[in-house]
């Protein structure tokens, strides 16, 4: 199975617990960047009910809630976590203190949501995973390109067989972005190509082996442009190009298969999807033999494009939807916890390989 098995009892501080209305209360801890966009999500959602906001800085969880809002702000998470009320937490803190913050509400028999990466490391992710299954909550990790409808499609035309077995899939994410100052290019871009990848992939194909070169022509003291070769377990190929010093933006995704291939354009609104029936066919004469495979004939297969229509929905909107669904059908989210462990595992070994001058560096057997 490609997701962790998960137990059915219920932690009794939490559980599935839906309030008198039929609402689930959660909690957004962060009201840095991504928690407003969280806190925003949540109160327009009919599963959840937001009762709280934390942050270290309870004047700008203030500021974030607007001066008429019935959400409560804190600064002491513990009175979070006592809240019998709520029943979800959502981590909207720095990766460094994901395991902290994200352990604790498992804990206290909390359904979480942690932003991208899952932890700081493979090896936090992987004890964070554990005590949720143990407790038999919900942990969901927030890989918000998933629940894109670009990339929803992609799925649904990868699972289908539509564009046949997978042949390579290459992913460019680069832009004149914000230097970070604790982590390289690739632990800050390439979570996102990374996590769709995992999310669109067949249960039988997923990355074996990573190899990664970067480079630092600034001098900034990590790797700012990083290239990402996966190798996968059919012979196919996954290519990630991240980068933050380009003087364009872009944002696309291409998927090549047997019968078919796609490209997402995210910067593309009038099309960001296009199929084309267009590639190379092997073809080999009947009765051949081992030193005839040389003369096998190959033909080029020119066909039509087609642009499949998108129904636009926020990601973020989607991504609230599938939690409530989690928690209240007691099943592991599309995006769970195990899914965020195979992210961390690639970055991991493609971390190792920028280390070793782009060695080839084994992933986890059975990863799924």
């Amino acid at each position: 199975m490609r997701r962790g098995p998960r137990e059915d009892a219920k932690s009794d501080a939490g559980g599935t617990g839906a309030g008198a209305e039929g609402t689930l209360g959660v909690a957004v801890v962060g009201a840095g960047y991504w928690g407003p966009n969280l806190v925003r999500n949540f109160q327009a959602s009919e599963h959840f009910r937001l009762r709280w906001l934390c942050d270290l800085d309870e004047d700008r969880a203030h500021r974030v809630l607007g001066g008429y809002s019935t959400v409560r702000a804190t600064s002491d998470y513990a009175a979070v976590l006592a809240d019998p009320e709520v029943q979800a937490v959502a981590v909207a803190t720095p990766a460094g203190t994901h395991l902290e913050v994200a352990l604790a509400a498992v804990r206290a028999g909390k359904h979480v949501l942690v932003e991208k990466p899952l932890a700081a490391t493979y090896a936090d992710g992987a004890r964070l995973v554990a005590e949720a299954e143990d407790r038999g909550l919900t942990l969901m990790c927030d890989h918000t390109y998933c629940y894109t409808p670009a990339v929803g499609r992609i799925r649904e035309l990868v699972h289908s067989g539509e564009l046949g077995e997978i042949h390579f899939v290459d992913s460019v994410r680069i832009n004149l972005g914000l230097v970070q100052k604790d982590i390289d290019v690739l632990w800050d871009l390439a979570p996102h190509d990374l996590s769709i990848l995992d999310f669109i992939l067949p249960e039988n194909v997923e990355p074996v082996a990573v190899a990664a070169h970067g480079a630092d022509p600034i001098g900034a003291g990590r790797a700012c442009v990083s290239y990402l070769t996966l190798q996968l377990n059919t012979g196919a190929i996954a290519h990630v190009h991240v980068n933050w010093l380009s003087p364009t933006k872009v944002r696309t995704t291409m998927v090549g298969g047997a019968k078919r291939t796609l490209i997402w354009d995210d910067l593309n609104p009038a099309q960001r999807l296009t199929v084309f029936d267009r590639g190379v066919d092997l073809a080999a004469p009947q009765e051949i033999g081992p030193s005839e495979r040389r003369d096998m004939l190959i033909s080029y297969r020119s066909g039509d494009m087609v642009a499949p229509a998108l129904k636009e929905k926020e990601a973020l909107r989607s991504m609230v939807d599938e939690f409530a669904a989690a928690i209240t059908e007691g099943r592991p989210a599309l995006t769970d916890g195990h899914a965020g462990l195979r992210v961390l595992d690639i970055l991991e070994a493609a971390s190792r390989s920028l280390e070793f001058r782009g060695a080839v560096v084994g992933l986890r057997a059975g990863r799924r």
